[in-house]
């Protein structure tokens, strides 16, 4: 049996910008609907025409310049609203009318206050009116879900003897299950007689977090339209997100073996960022097919097996959305499997004692911050396999640095020498800064002249480690010193420890005399 076409109508300019805070002007719904163009959406709702003069012009202009997707324009069964909508799609390649009015007890009798006879009267009425302009019409029985299935089902058979080609199927405040639903599906085809005759499409809210998979449930009930919108946008928590439904469609297609889409996956991710940044509603990280977390794997256990075979961890190819490759983030769960698959793509190759330590240090570092980047592991490789700290004489044992507005800073440096004994002193300076140094220069004896300092973040995100550079000048001898750290102040005093160990490693005696602790 051949597979069907699941049809993919996107609603993100319709539905996906009644969002609250997601309000688009014209330019930027134009350059949305390209992208869905792109990606080869079968049917793009392009807006409520007669809600505002600026819906019925961006409707107007994708319908001019779109070509190969069907326009669809929103219409309450009105004759104002359907004049509206055809008036704006009359230079579609391909336009589509879509009408809607409730039928659920509730929306009867608290919103349009009509009786049964009524609401199928004026839907009869609504798609009669419409076909004079257009042969695709739509029609969507508002909250069908929570409306009486026998009249549900009449709505349907009436609406699709007026001339309604698709039948759309709301959920529209997100209240179905999805065994409740497709069960929906399955009564409405077997319970109205011409049924056949038009495409049953479904359109989920996702108040319940359920909209995916109620959509899901209904394409395996028979439905053959699926409505949606890029990142699940849309009224209260939003609709199935587009994304979803395809790639879950893709990916499985032993289960959704009946169906297939015509969507170009390879523009999912592009058209993801560019209505996010369009609508500034920002995707969560942990955000299905979409989400930066999506292909991105920090468990040592999952990293490894993740090395040895992608797919022990990963059922989709994030080159299939139009990702990059998919991402080992580097953490305080990562493993060595995944240290070492990272030290070899940066070019380096360790020794097992150096990747020890390496590890040792960036487990460290992991605790500090929440990710650890490339410029992480370049300054704590570089530190371990080309330092010369075998040849220090001093290392940073502690630092301990009082700052208060009105009071003059003091600091205490705790050193140890390459003998292994702690040497302590403590000193007061114009800042923090100072007063480490005053107390190291304490220490080893030097009386060392502070060129220049500079700051700059190494890394990135507010857990950055910042690279301290100086220029320090003892006699007339000038080194620099670097040091690296998530706290500033300790990188400040590392870095000024890794200058003075440079002069005392070049001078032939070790610490100058008079000073009065043991050398190296």
């Amino acid at each position: 049996m051949q597979p069907e076409k699941l049809i993919i109508f996107d609603t993100t300019l319709r539905d996906g910008e009644q969002c609250p805070g997601a309000s688009l002007n014209i330019k930027e719904k134009l350059e949305i609907a390209r992208q869905l163009a792109l990606l080869k959406v079968d049917v793009i709702e392009a807006g409520f025409p007669v809600a505002s003069p600026g819906d019925f012009e961006s409707v107007k202009q994708i319908a001019e310049e779109i070509r190969g997707s069907k326009i669809a324009g929103l219409s309450r069964a009105l004759e104002k609203d359907i004049e509206a909508t055809a008036r704006a799609l009359e230079k579609a390649e391909s336009p589509r009318i879509h009408i809607f009015l409730s039928t659920s007890k509730l929306h009867r009798e608290h919103m349009v206050e009509k009786a049964k006879e009524e609401i199928v009267e004026m839907g009869v009425k609504a798609i009669q009116f419409a076909r004079k302009y257009c042969d695709d019409v739509e029609f969507s029985p508002m909250d069908a879900t929570r409306t009486e299935k026998d009249f549900l089902a009449e709505v349907t058979r009436e609406v699709i003897s007026a001339g309604a080609t698709t039948v759309n199927i709301p959920d529209t405040v997100g209240y179905t299950v999805p065994e409740e639903f497709a069960e929906l599906i399955r009564y409405l085809k077997e319970n109205v007689p011409n049924i056949n005759q038009a495409v049953i499409s479904v359109h989920c809210h996702n108040d319940l977090g359920l909209a995916v998979s109620n959509s899901l449930s209904a394409v395996q009930a028979g439905a053959r339209q699926v409505e949606c919108t890029i990142n699940g946008i849309g009224e209260r928590a939003g609709n199935a997100a587009m994304e979803e439904v395809v790639m879950a469609v893709k990916t499985r297609k032993d289960f959704f073996s009946g169906v297939y889409t015509g969507i170009e996956t390879k523009h999912i991710q592009a058209c993801s960022k560019l209505v996010s940044s369009l609508t500034g509603f920002f995707v969560q990280r942990n955000k299905a097919i979409v989400g930066k977390n999506a292909f991105a794997h920090e468990s040592g256990i999952h990293q490894h097996g993740f090395l040895k075979r992608k797919d022990t961890f990963e059922i989709m190819d994030p080159k299939d959305i139009g990702g990059e490759e998919s991402e080992l983030v580097m953490g305080k769960h990562s493993g060595r499997s995944a240290l070492l698959h990272k030290v070899k793509e940066l070019g380096y190759n360790l020794e097992q004692d150096e990747l020890d330590k390496l590890f040792k240090e960036f487990k460290v570092l992991a605790d500090e911050k929440k990710e650890i980047f490339e410029d992480d592991l370049h300054t704590l490789i570089q530190k371990q396999k080309f330092s010369d700290e075998q040849l220090n004489t001093y290392k940073l044992g502690s630092l301990q640095c009082g700052f208060e507005t009105g009071k003059v800073p003091q600091a205490t440096v705790v050193l140890v020498s390459r003998d292994g004994n702690e040497h302590s002193s403590s000193a007061n300076g114009d800042g923090p800064v100072d007063a480490i140094y005053n107390a190291i220069d304490k220490i080893t004896g030097l009386r060392c002249k502070l060129l220049e300092y500079q700051v700059m973040s190494k890394t990135t995100g507010q857990d950055a480690q910042g690279e301290v550079t100086v220029r320090v000048q003892h006699e007339k001898r000038e080194v620099l010193g670097k040091g690296v750290g998530v706290n500033t102040i300790e990188a400040s005093g590392i870095a000024y420890l890794n200058a003075i160990n440079k002069f005392l490693i070049k001078s032939k005696s070790g610490p100058v005399e008079g000073n009065e602790l043991p050398g190296p």
